[in-house]
């Protein structure tokens, strides 16, 4: 576990601001909650947060992730000029590599994306980044294969998957009522 970072960069490019990917902090509750006002986010969201009660209560459930090693939630906000922590811009997005454990061929991973950041390119950076770290952290512990997991009824999450080297591999059966509907299973091999 040696090789677990706490903050993953991306550099800006002529049509998309910097990103840095974090663990979540109590102090983006407000931001957490405003992303969840979204009715977008919550029809996807496989949680959700009402008020600042549970904004906390999730920042909380992602830090116990990383503790644990079996979830790493990465807040995804633009840096500050200076890139340091507290000159740091809104919350734009989530990504999340769960179940990479020592010894696992295959770990799953998700995301969304908070409304004003939509469009400007930051989910397929951010999975990207995850992609690239999860294969170089866990890659030597057995990783090879990364699962993405959506819908069949969001496209937007069909063509972040797509850009991102994630190929159309299967349908999953709903699960009602967690799962309402099909979804869509997207694979990426390490090494592609």
């Amino acid at each position: 576990m040696d090789k677990i970072a706490s903050r993953l960069e991306t550099a800006a490019t002529p049509t998309a601001p910097a990103l840095l990917l974090r663990p979540w902090r109590q102090a983006d509750t407000g931001d957490l909650v405003e992303a969840y006002r979204d009715a977008a986010l919550r029809r996807w969201a496989s949680t959700t947060v009402h008020d600042e009660a549970s904004a906390a209560q999730w920042v909380r459930d992602q830090q116990r992730g990383w503790e644990t090693g079996d979830r790493f939630a990465f807040a995804v906000v633009e840096p500050g000029a200076d890139g340091a922590d507290g000159d740091e811009g809104r919350v734009l997005g989530q990504v999340v590599l769960k179940g990479a454990a020592p010894g696992a061929a295959s770990a799953e991973v998700g995301y969304w994306t908070a409304a004003p950041a939509r469009g400007r390119d930051v989910a397929p950076r951010a999975l990207r980044t995850l992609t690239d770290w999860a294969f170089a952290s866990f890659g030597g512990q057995g990783l090879e294969r990364l699962e993405l997991l959506h819908q069949v009824d969001n496209p937007a999450s069909c063509r972040v998957a797509q850009k991102c080297g994630y190929a159309l591999t299967g349908i999953l059966a709903a699960e009602p009522p967690a799962y309402p509907h099909d979804g869509h299973v997207h694979v990426r091999e390490r090494g592609l």
